[in-house]
Parts: structure tokens; sequence; C-alpha cells
């Protein structure tokens, strides 16, 4: 079983941040494959079935942690550990500021980057060996008021709206490439890029 966690924080305040595309993800796989509504528990929200993917039914559980960024691996480790899943099996999606928007990375392990949830999760679980989606959102534009906090969260705005619902299907897609394919599978796919055209 893979656990695919998606951070955020809750409420309606941050529901269209940039902070919150992890929740979006884990949304868009639980409506696309059918998965049962999300409940409360493991201080988060979460759900369980399968994904149909690559030819064959993966069992997997989605977890929302309703516990604010910061403190996100206080719902991530008791839910991996009552799902008896390790660390390999543990995939985080997560807004990015070092990609550029509407880019799609995968990685295994690594440092938090000043990501406070990546924080808490590298604390909680004691090693940082988790494969992440990275959702990149750029930095701050020129001339943005404020700190590369108040930017993510700042809901995306018009031109990044148009474009989030591919982007979004894109982070899912990566996440059923690593339940269906394995990881290292996976990030050949996802982090080859196409040549460019001549």
């Amino acid at each position: 079983m893979y656990l695919v966690v998606g951070l955020g924080n809750p409420g309606k305040k941050y529901e269209k941040n940039r902070h919150n595309v992890g929740f979006m993800v884990v949304e868009r796989l639980a409506r696309a494959h059918g998965l049962p509504d999300f409940k409360e528990k493991f201080s988060g929200t979460w759900t369980r079935g399968e994904l149909a993917v690559g030819g064959g039914r993966h069992p997997v559980a989605l977890l929302e942690p309703l516990t604010f960024m910061n403190l996100s691996g206080d719902s991530v480790q008791p839910a991996a550990a009552f799902l008896k899943v390790d660390l390999p099996q543990i995939i985080v999606v997560h807004d990015e500021l070092d990609l550029p928007w509407n880019d799609v990375r995968l990685k295994v392990g690594g440092g938090h980057a000043g990501h406070n949830g990546l924080r808490s999760l590298i604390q909680r679980l004691g090693k940082p060996d988790f494969a992440r989606v990275r959702v990149g959102v750029g930095r701050p534009p020129r001339g943005f008021k404020g700190d590369v906090a108040d930017f993510v969260l700042h809901d995306f705005d018009a031109s990044e709206r148009a474009e989030l619902p591919d982007v979004i299907d894109r982070a899912c897609a990566a996440v059923e490439k690593v339940v269906a394919s394995g990881i290292a599978a996976a990030m050949n796919a996802v982090n080859t890029k196409p040549p460019a055209a001549k």
C-alpha cells in the first residue's frame, strides 16, 4: 500500500492558496478513482481504496493533514504507523518554490529547502527518504509586496488558475506512475524533458 499525502492548510481561507496544491491533487485523485468520501482521522482527513493504473489495481490511502502546515508530521507519522507503511511507500505532494510555475517533478529524499511541511515530516518520520511530487509555483515576481511565506499563502493568480487544472492532472499522473511502476521508473518518465522543437 502507498500512503499519498497532500500538504496544505485547513479552512476556506487557505483552500485556493499556492501552499494548498497538495490538497488539490489528492482530492482530484480521490474523485478520479471513485474513492470513498474523506473521513476524519490522524488529525486530518483520509480515504482509502484502489487506483486502477498501469493495468492493475493498487491499494492506496490518501491523507490531508489538518494540523496546519508546520505540524504536518503530527498527522502523517501516526497514519503511516497505523497503515504499516514504510518511508518508500509514502508519496508527499507539495508546492515547490524552487521550480518554475507549472513544472511537476519527482524526487526521493533530500532536505526541506525551508518548506515547513517537509521539515515537520522529516522530524516526525526520522528520515527524509519519502517520495515527493513537487509542484512548481515559482518565486515571488518582482514587485511582490511581502515575503516568500506571503507569496505561498496567496491564491493562484488569474493566468495560473487557467493552467491549474492541467498542472493538477500532471501531478496526479506522477502519483499514479509511482504507484503503478515504482519511483525509479516514474522519475525517469516524469523528469525527462521532451526535446525542444527545432
